[in-house]
């Protein structure tokens, strides 16, 4: 599956915290009613088991739907899943190491702070990149929040498509425009949604039109 910048436009990362009177897989059903682009499965506490039944599950599911579906960092899981692609952080496996396991036809994400990380990622084949945190967030405490100013030299400085992430919700998506993003990604601003198909609505157009501005 190639990775576009429509693709990329409202990027949904799971986090089963918000999981409860909806199984994960029901939520992630609702972003895609909802007109989410791309789905990526982050599991941090799951053994290998679990965590291959449910890519299994949420790979079929995304498929139904024909949007990408990424797996956050563990490469032996995407393989196994046969998902769309991976996304790897600075601190995980480079994006030509899983590029070499994947094989070409995979998308590889990689998380970037800075126009040197990004050059660097897009030198070794990543296929789009994931800038922030771009807002005080706390789905991640160990991160520092970016000037937006870094995140416009970053989409200037690549061709690929770039994504933002971080703290990012309703209120402060128009806040990005003009710096040349494609899209943003979310976690809470669409699990912990009372109604997340219709959340994910709202979220796309106002996506949209900040893309678009």
């Amino acid at each position: 599956m190639n990775c576009d910048k429509k693709s990329m436009l409202l990027y949904a990362v799971t986090d089963r915290a918000w999981t409860g009177k909806q199984s994960l897989y029901e939520q992630v059903e609702c972003t895609l009613k909802g007109g989410v682009t791309c789905v990526q499965l982050r599991e941090k506490e799951l053994n290998s088991e679990d965590f291959l039944q449910e890519a299994l599950q949420l790979s079929a599911l995304c498929k139904k739907y024909n949007v990408p579906f990424l797996i956050n960092d563990n490469v032996e899981i995407a393989v196994k899943c046969n998902a769309d692609g991976v996304h790897v952080g600075q601190d995980d496996m480079t994006a030509k190491k899983v590029r070499a396991i994947l094989g070409k036809n995979k998308i590889i994400g990689v998380s970037v702070h800075s126009v040197e990380e990004a050059l660097e990622a897009v030198k070794n084949g990543a296929d789009y990149l994931g800038v922030g945190a771009m807002f005080s967030t706390s789905t991640k405490t160990d991160v520092n929040v970016l000037p937006t100013e870094t995140l416009k030299a970053i989409c200037h400085a690549v061709s690929i498509p770039v994504v933002a992430i971080g703290g990012i919700n309703k209120t402060n998506i128009p806040k990005l425009s003009g710096t040349g993003v494609d899209g943003v990604a979310l976690v809470s601003a669409i699990f912990s949604a009372e109604d997340i198909e219709k959340e994910c609505r709202s979220l796309y157009k106002i996506t949209k039109d900040m893309v678009n501005s």
